[in-house]
């Protein structure tokens, strides 16, 4: 039976736990993080598969690996991009679909690097702990929860609580939490602090510099070089701004690769690239993050009508098709895309 569907009444609010937790020592944290578990415990993790969700995953499983019975790392998302899946591969990171895992085998329930509200296949869920670095949102409880919004990867607090626990990573989990920062950190030209520098020296002399470079090296595949065809014929450039619908695609994840790359082009303060896949339009933001906020760009404009949001350089927006106005299904154009963002940049 899973314990965590047990009522729990006497859980403070994810705001006060939130300010609560921001003021203890990386040894309080992890304290009461491990008070969560007993040695019968069965541990579910779930993540939404990336570089930092993947190694923050692994790292926790180290964390709990002698103090639980078992622990199941599972994602409700696809993995598709090469980056990843190579990461998945040769760093060996056990993990296996959320669908079809049988929740209720489970005692503890964790998620990290992500929120209740942040996707539907959560909202069923009751979670145990949450350990994030995005924006904190309400509306959900767990016993434990540690958010810190300013740290740019969740990597560097897992590194913390290893440090914490005075458990020296090996070569595959060291070149996962390195990798997970410097991907977040965008090499740390987006948001970062003290903290995510310092846990990135310290994994440095760990890591296994020919396991990172290939899974650096895993990019594009060759049937997708086409969308970057499609993307050089149809960007529009306005007022600095980096505008780029590339129509329908197979595989989301290359507006992503897309979106970074034009993020190189000089004297250019925004990247917002979108396609259809699928049934869902899937829109990429990025900014230089002077003065901007693309997370909350993202959710002004398109929060109302499905999953959308990010950090503040960065942010992602997935919206079911059916869900749009008919004039945005109709035939969505890189200048339906200018239209729509414009009058919100301005």
């Amino acid at each position: 039976m899973n314990k965590s569907q047990n009522p729990e009444p006497d859980i403070p609010s994810v705001s006060k736990m939130y300010r609560h937790n921001r003021r203890l020592s990386n040894k309080e944290r992890l304290r009461l993080f491990l008070s969560l578990f007993k040695r019968e415990d069965r541990v579910l993790i779930v993540i939404v598969a990336d570089p930092d969700s993947m190694a923050s995953a692994f790292a926790v499983k180290r964390l709990l690996s002698r103090r639980v019975s078992e622990i199941t790392i599972v994602h409700p998302n696809q993995i598709k991009r090469l980056n990843n899946l190579a990461m998945q591969n040769i760093l060996k990171i056990p993990m296996q679909p959320l669908r079809g895992t049988k929740r209720d085998e489970y005692s503890r329930i964790l998620l990290l690097d992500s929120q209740p509200p942040h996707r539907k296949e959560f909202a069923n869920i009751k979670f145990n702990a949450v350990i994030d670095h995005h924006p904190l949102t309400e509306g959900w409880t767990a016993d434990f929860v540690d958010i810190r919004e300013e740290y740019g990867a969740v990597c560097t607090m897992m590194s913390e609580y290893l440090k914490a626990a005075r458990i020296t990573p090996s070569a595959a989990l060291a070149t996962a939490l390195f990798y997970g920062i410097k991907v977040d950190t965008h090499d740390f030209t987006k948001k970062a602090t003290t903290n995510d520098i310092s846990c990135f020296q310290h994994l440095f002399k760990r890591i296994n510099q020919y396991w990172l470079n290939k899974i650096e090296q895993s990019d594009i595949r060759r049937s997708e070089l086409k969308y970057f065809k499609m993307a050089f014929l149809n960007l529009k450039v306005r007022k600095h701004r980096i505008y780029v619908h590339i129509g329908k695609i197979g595989n989301p994840d290359i507006l992503v690769v897309i979106a970074d790359f034009l993020t190189h082009v000089h004297d250019i303060g925004w990247v917002i690239v979108s396609g259809q896949a699928g049934e869902k339009l899937v829109v990429i933001f990025r900014c230089d993050g002077y003065k901007k906020n693309a997370g909350r760009l993202a959710e002004r404009v398109l929060g109302k009508y499905g999953p959308a949001g990010g950090h503040k350089q960065s942010a992602r927006a997935e919206i079911p098709i059916k869900n749009l106005p008919e004039k945005f299904t109709r035939n969505f154009t890189t200048d339906l895309l200018i239209k729509i963002f414009m009058k919100h940049l301005d």
